[in-house]
């Protein structure tokens, strides 16, 4: 008990930190302002927040494909910074740009073009599908932006630069939340919100009255979104005129390798398709609590929000650990490399296990945050108990699912995850919850499996050891 409780390499425990914080504060950042979006949503009604979740999580299948160049990116630029080879690190870079150009830029336009008719499939409702549309075909346009994002997030991780990632993040959320309240309620109803629903915040209303915005709802939702995504890349690029960055990378000087090309595709294809699976699967989660109700999907759309609170920040740890097994990897010191996957555990549970007790005692207290619907309430309180339930088997395997994909290993988790998440959540969720009729309880049952096995394999996987002899 005491070997997990306090750091059993304290230098490898400090490097970790060191690296995670930045980006553990830029993803607080981005929970705070996800959750503060979902709560001026929320306001609009269940229709606009299912519609908006249901949008946005069909933009996240098609943004997940990039989340696969990004570790390719990441893992290769780690590597070669522990091999002492920095310039093949911004050739890494370069061909992550080229790899997220190809895939985003014809999935944007089709998504713009074609979301009134893909969306009906997912979410039928007179009010609500309508509103997902406008939602939808708006924020699809910002995938190009968020695409070349995620690249240079993958980037300076990689090199070890995560206070870059940490600045970026930070005033780009606080952009999109400025600009969501400007939109979604105008410059005479965002002074309403704040009165109706956080008085001791009313004074920031005279932030909106220096011109006139129009009320938009959830397209005024989708439109910030779209702004502060393209404000994101545009603050990304801003730093790689850093001397730090710029010379020692050779940023500015084009270069792509072919070898070291197909060595990145061989890393992003797997985990991007996984992504891509599971976010489909994700998507049909909502479609099957769709089907068993729109305040039952309504309430997942919540749940999913609050879930994303614990394991954002852990994301951070995740990161880390990524970096460090492969720039260790890259020195040939494999044992700094298991130490830093131990010391990431450790961290990742204290964070995703305090988190998941509060989900536990105080649930109301978060729902209450985004909603004063009771019957919305009343669900979502059975839903986050789950979810804090198995907090501590998430962050074991979301750690060790990062280690594997630092390692050079992403093929094995994909096919571990996909499998679970349609044979377990999807198809479980489906059986239970629509043909047996046992409504919105029986697919969150689920999570506790789930969340176990994967858990499981990961460990069973890190401990085979077969990851300490690949090669990127």
């Amino acid at each position: 008990m005491f070997r997990f409780i306090f750091p059993q390499d304290k230098e490898i425990s400090k490097e970790v930190f060191t690296l995670a914080f930045p980006v553990i504060l830029s993803n607080l950042s981005r929970v705070l302002m996800s959750m503060v979006d979902v709560a001026m949503v929320g306001r609009l009604g269940a229709e606009a927040l299912a519609a908006t979740g249901m949008g946005a999580m069909l933009f996240w299948g098609a943004l997940s494909l990039v989340l696969g160049i990004r570790t390719a990116v990441q893992t290769v630029a780690s590597r070669r910074l522990g091999q002492k080879i920095d310039h093949e690190a911004g050739t890494a870079f370069h061909n992550g740009l080229i790899m997220a150009t190809i895939y985003s830029l014809p999935v944007s336009l089709a998504g713009w073009l074609w979301a009134k008719d893909i969306l009906p499939f997912f979410i039928q409702d007179a009010i609500a599908t309508p509103l997902a549309v406008d939602y939808t075909s708006i924020v699809f346009i910002s995938l190009l932006f968020s695409a070349y994002s995620f690249v240079f997030q993958g980037f300076f991780t990689g090199v070890e630069k995560t206070r870059i990632h940490m600045t970026v993040t930070v005033t780009s959320n606080a952009l999109n939340v400025y600009l969501n309240a400007g939109l979604i309620y105008g410059s005479e109803g965002v002074a309403r919100f704040f009165t109706e629903t956080v008085p001791s915040l009313s004074f920031l209303s005279a932030l909106w009255q220096w011109t006139t915005f129009p009320a938009m709802g959830v397209k005024g939702a989708a439109i910030a979104t779209l702004i502060a995504s393209t404000w994101m890349a545009v603050h990304y690029s801003s730093f790689l005129f850093s001397d730090q960055i710029k010379d020692r990378f050779a940023v500015f000087s084009p270069s792509t390798d072919k070898t070291m090309m197909k060595r990145q595709l061989k890393l992003a294809l797997p985990q991007g398709v996984q992504e891509a699976v599971i976010a489909v699967g994700w998507s049909m989660f909502y479609k099957i609590m769709g089907m068993i109700g729109l305040i039952e999907l309504a309430t997942t759309e919540l749940l999913f929000t609050i879930m994303h609170a614990s394991f954002m920040p852990a994301l951070g740890v995740g990161q880390a650990c990524a970096t460090l097994v492969s720039k260790y990897m890259g020195k040939k010191e494999i044992e700094k490399s298991e130490a830093s996957i131990k010391e990431s555990i450790r961290l990742s549970v204290y964070i995703m296990g305090t988190m998941g007790l509060s989900f536990i005692l105080i649930p109301e207290y978060y729902l209450f945050l985004f909603t004063d619907d009771p019957e919305i309430i009343r669900m979502g309180i059975f839903g986050l108990r789950m979810i804090g339930a198995v907090q501590f088997l998430d962050a074991i395997g979301f750690t060790l699912w990062f280690a594997l994909s630092g390692a050079g290993n992403t093929l094995f988790p994909a096919v571990v995850e996909s499998c679970l998440t349609w044979g377990v959540i999807v198809l479980g969720s489906y059986v239970f919850g629509v043909v047996l009729e046992l409504g919105f309880k029986a697919p969150w049952m689920l999570f506790p499996l789930y969340m176990g096995l994967f858990a499981g394999i990961m460990v069973w996987k890190i401990r085979k050891g077969d990851w300490k002899e690949i090669e990127v």
